[in-house]
């Protein structure tokens, strides 16, 4: 399977596609980052249109097992974090 974009790559073609330097997209990519961090945090999701949704969900506790011995353990509840692809993504990829 082929390797994506790193993200010297993606910032490098960004930056040709923009007309911008690769410090200024840079900038740009990590405050989207942070944003999208701290909007997911504070109200439980981030759109990104046209990409998708960052969601936080709450998983409750449940029952697993071990799978080296088979005991049952008790799994503790849990935030996590999900991304939701957009319908026009998957278009658009598939």
């Amino acid at each position: 399977m082929a390797k994506g974009m790193n993200k010297s790559q993606t910032l490098q073609a960004l930056a040709e596609k923009l007309g911008k330097t690769r410090k200024e997209v840079g900038e740009m990519l990590d405050a989207l980052a942070n944003l999208a961090y701290a909007e997911t945090k504070k109200s439980g999701e981030f759109t990104l249109p046209g990409l998708g949704k960052l969601l936080k969900k709450h998983r409750a506790a449940r029952q697993g097992r071990n799978p080296a011995t088979g005991e049952t353990i008790q799994i503790v509840a849990k935030t996590v974090v999900k991304f939701r692809v957009a319908k026009a993504a998957k278009e658009a990829i598939l």
